[in-house]
């Protein structure tokens, strides 16, 4: 896996990478984490994928971070742990 960018974000941490045929675009919020894969054959280039990360998809990807961090905590309370 080659790491291709840090973009820089101020509600998480976007990394682009490229494996094995896809990018992989990294989003990280606490100790969670979001990852897209992208086939090289949909886009035409890097920038196409960073094209992607526009102020929409960021900022539902924010919104499901808050989403995922209430399910875990549903979790550990249904468990009581």
């Amino acid at each position: 896996m080659r790491q291709l960018a840090d973009i820089p974000h101020p509600e998480a941490k976007i990394t682009l990478f490229s494996w094995n045929g896809k990018y992989l675009i990294k989003l990280e919020k606490g100790q969670l984490e979001q990852t897209y894969k992208v086939s090289e054959m949909d886009v035409t280039s890097e920038a196409d994928v960073r094209a992607l990360l526009d102020d929409a998809f960021i900022a539902a990807a924010v919104l499901r971070f808050t989403h995922m961090r209430q399910d875990l905590q549903a979790a550990f309370d249904r468990h009581d742990i």
